[in-house]
């Protein structure tokens, strides 16, 4: 494992998609990789951990998930923009080389038979829990998540910290149109306020 990555417990694993960034999903079968980028996923459930995701049926990936029952979500960073960007639209249908020409780096965790990309803050092993109606009606896709893993350099403790972090370790929030942000400063509420 690379020495930035390390283990975040389970039962914090929500952490790593309550600020709603945009989210990188990777996907193998037989011999087939592809990686996608979506804005549409959350976390769903403490325990065990479980997120949702929406995969439009026109993707590749989608049809590597359906098949192989597993996926990674990924947090891509500010330093990832461009191959957020290409990875969203290009389709391994039409390009072949699709992750090669986006500059996509895979890699191993082990225990995982997954694809894991390169560069990101966070990494979520997922087992997919089959919903027919749901995946078909409304491409939306339910998992539990059996895994989870951080750049310990902008997550630790349980806790992102961006604000100390280089800022090209910030997650990207897509808007629309090839417009991202990144996310912003850290505000804290009082919480010693009797309401």
């Amino acid at each position: 494992m690379h020495e930035h990555i390390a283990a975040v417990p389970l039962d914090k694993a929500f952490r790593l998609l309550n600020h709603g960034p945009t989210i990188l999903v990777s996907a193998r079968h037989d011999g087939v990789d592809d990686v996608m980028a979506a804005s549409w996923a959350c976390a769903l459930d403490f325990d065990p951990p479980k997120l949702t995701v929406v995969l439009d049926k026109i993707a590749r990936t989608r049809d590597l998930v359906e098949q192989s029952g597993r996926f990674v979500i990924q947090v891509p960073t500010v330093a990832q923009l461009e191959l957020t960007y290409q990875v969203g639209h290009r389709s391994l249908h039409t390009v072949p080389d699709k992750l090669v020409r986006s500059g996509v780096e895979l890699f191993g965790i082990d225990g995982q038979a997954l694809p894991f990309v390169a560069g990101c803050s966070a990494w979520l092993a997922c087992r997919l829990i089959p919903e027919s109606h749901n995946q078909q009606t409304y491409d939306l896709f339910i998992a539990e998540v059996v895994g989870a893993w951080a750049d310990t350099r902008v997550f630790r403790d349980g806790h992102w910290h961006f604000e100390r972090a280089d800022p090209a370790l910030r997650s990207l929030h897509y808007i629309a149109g090839g417009r991202f942000y990144a996310i912003g400063e850290a505000l804290d509420a009082d919480t010693h306020t009797q309401g």
